[in-house]
């Protein structure tokens, strides 16, 4: 993908059409292009260059999008990272990734000085508002708009971005994606037909997730979007009615708060047509209250990994089938194996795997790493599923969270969606923790809708019409909230 041409071309045949709208600020195409120019120059004359690794530590605004095209259009590596991360986490991705560059809010969340002294190959601190002394500012150091910055020559091999996707003490994993990996999150939803003139997007996923890189792509791909920085459900809820959305990403615990909003039931979201989910729902009752104050949109999965420049499997608007996250696309091989790397029968389960030229190369100077889980051309997921005989995709749950009872596996994802029906439950998580006797026992931490703790007889009863003797939590723990990523997902080995 050549961002620098596709960005032209748009803003010389919609120069006035909106590209990207943030709070009261709006950007046509002209406009955007005229941002990136300056972004591009400002980058080009500091030293950023092909190749040049560049990281973003910056909340969803406006400068993360800028920064994001600029360096595509340059032909440098963007380094997405979380805005929440601390100072010990970014000094690890930073030394790892061997970043030249780092782009950062203000001094206010990150001293240029204390950073470069622990991570000596960083060249320097781009701050994007007020700076400290000698330090970089685009605030003060962005050249004037006027002069246009040529496209580069990109080939589709070039290394685009690395991805992160943990970045505490652990071993780092970057995931290598390259220009042609741009192309393949939009290329997936245009074969299912997901977009129609007259769309306009809302992102409220963070712009550093792989979810949220489909943001400014999406604009290449001529959609507006709103960019959303608070995720707070009244602020989706605003973006959606005001700017009469069409389609949203979001992930399961801001669609919660978004549907149980009283104000949710009175919305004019007439425009709406789909949202599509990063995870499970939450509940059948949530699901219920969307479908009844939101009738005419569609709620949608998809699946996916960061290795494999998600999603690769959609579902197919004609043909919804609740509980599937859909079909591969064409290019994308998917199947089911067992234990020993063989084919396993439709309607069987095993762990997912995907061979095509949307995986990764591989992670960034990991190369151990790399061959475990990239074998013979084929991705190995780490996540356990079954085809129907339609071919669409089921989702059981991650290989870690098989919890061996006793030799027989339990799917903490399949015990929690029987919890979830319990009228008292409004989250929960399930885990394995050690068992002197069987190995493994199930935990399973709630979060109650009346804040009053779970009792274990009371959850040992509902269960026991539902589940397998050996799959029913013995183990029960109650809290205000689960612990969760900043895109949503339970931190459970917190829970363990």
């Amino acid at each position: 993908m050549n961002v620098g041409h596709i960005l032209d071309h748009l803003a010389t045949i919609r120069p006035d059409d909106k590209a990207l709208i943030f709070k009261d600020l709006v950007f046509s195409f002209s406009l955007l292009k005229k941002e990136v120019d300056r972004y591009s120059h400002f980058f080009h004359e500091i030293g950023v260059d092909k190749g040049t690794k560049v990281a973003i530590y910056l909340p969803n605004m406006p400068e993360y999008i800028f920064a994001y095209l600029s360096l595509f259009r340059i032909g440098a590596v963007a380094v997405p990272l979380d805005n929440r991360l601390k100072l010990e986490e970014i000094v690890i991705l930073l030394s790892h990734s061997g970043c030249d560059y780092l782009l950062a809010p203000s001094p206010k969340e990150l001293s240029a000085r204390e950073i470069t002294a622990l991570v000596p190959g960083l060249r320097d601190v781009i701050f994007a508002g007020d700076s400290e002394e000698k330090a970089l500012s685009l605030k003060k150091h962005l050249p004037a708009a006027g002069r246009p910055f040529p496209a580069t020559d990109i080939e589709d091999t070039d290394l685009a971005a690395i991805f992160y996707t943990s970045g505490t003490t652990g071993i780092p994993k970057g995931v290598m994606w390259t220009y042609r990996h741009l192309e393949s999150p939009c290329a997936t939803m245009h074969y299912y037909r997901y977009f129609i003139p007259g769309d306009i997007g809302m992102c409220a996923v963070p712009l550093s997730h792989n979810g949220g890189v489909c943001a400014p792509l999406l604009i290449l791909q001529g959609i507006p979007m709103l960019l959303i920085d608070r995720l707070h459900p009244l602020e989706l809820l605003h973006g959606l009615v005001h700017h009469r959305i069409t389609f949203t990403f979001l992930v399961p615990t801001h669609f919660a708060g978004l549907v149980n909003l009283k104000e949710f039931e009175k919305a004019d979201l007439s425009s709406l047509r789909w949202i599509s989910l990063f995870g499970a729902p939450g509940g059948q009752e949530l699901v219920n209250r969307f479908r009844q104050y939101c009738p005419n949109a569609l709620l949608v999965g998809g699946y996916g990994l960061t290795e494999s420049a998600a999603p690769n499997v959609l579902m197919p608007l004609e043909k919804i089938k609740p509980g599937s996250v859909g079909k591969p696309v064409p290019w994308m091989k998917v199947k089911i194996v067992n234990d020993n790397g063989e084919d396993v029968a439709s309607g069987e389960i095993g762990e997912i795997i995907m061979k095509g030229w949307p995986v990764t190369p591989g992670y960034y100077r990991q190369p151990e790493l790399t061959a475990e889980i990239i074998k013979d051309g084929w991705l190995y997921t780490g996540d356990y599923g079954r085809f129907d005989n339609e071919g669409y995709l089921y989702i059981i749950g991650r290989k870690k969270e098989v919890i061996i009872v006793g030799g027989l596996n339990v799917f903490a994802p399949e015990v929690e969606g029987i919890l979830r029906l319990h009228p008292r439950v409004k989250e929960v998580a399930v885990v394995g923790i050690p068992d002197p006797v069987r190995g493994e026992a199930v935990k399973a931490v709630f979060v109650t809708q009346d804040g009053q703790e779970m009792t274990l007889p009371e959850v040992t009863s509902f269960c026991r019409n539902h589940l397998a003797r050996y799959k029913i939590p013995t183990v029960i723990e109650t809290r205000s909230e689960l612990p969760r990523t900043s895109t949503g997902k339970v931190k459970k080995e917190e829970l363990k």
